[in-house]
């Protein structure tokens, strides 16, 4: 009974202003976002950074910092303070204690996906995922790639 009272109310209703509905072609065909499966492929970011070849070649590693930067500059607003602070925190956890440092850096992580999140920084997200590959690794020489890697993005983004 009540779907027999809610098509009534429908069909009583007056016809809605604007550009008039086609006889036969559904509600939805013809709408922006409903085109079904000819949607373009969204892009999925830049490639994540090797850490082996981060470790292993320096100009991988300049290549690697002028991208984020130009990302950066291109996406974000973040500020040269915002990037020291981080940068300091990067400095500090390289700098713990050889049995501290892994925890230290995987703390360093979460203030970074904090950040990213509170000031909507996604072109630091490759910056996160790289400190994922360095904490699992657990390697000192992928602490001191990390930590240059992102002394040179403070210095290009200077």
């Amino acid at each position: 009974m009540p779907q027999e009272q809610e098509t009534r109310s429908r069909e009583s209703r007056p016809p809605r202003e604007g550009r008039p509905r086609e006889e036969g072609r559904p509600r939805d065909e013809g709408r922006r976002g409903d085109r079904g499966d000819d949607r373009r492929p969204r892009p999925e970011g830049p490639p994540e950074i090797d850490i082996d070849k981060l470790i292993g070649d320096s100009l991988y590693l300049d290549n690697q910092a002028h991208g984020i930067v130009s990302r950066m500059r291109d996406m974000d607003s973040a500020t040269k303070s915002q990037l020291r602070r981080l940068y300091n925190a990067v400095r500090r956890a390289y700098r713990a204690p050889e049995n501290e440092r892994q925890h230290e850096f995987v703390m360093l992580r979460a203030r970074l996906a904090y950040t990213i999140a509170r000031h909507s920084l996604r072109s630091l997200d490759q910056m996160e995922r790289l400190l994922l590959q360095v904490t699992r690794k657990n390697d000192s020489r992928g602490y001191e790639r990390f930590k240059d890697l992102f002394e040179a993005i403070i210095a290009y983004n200077e």
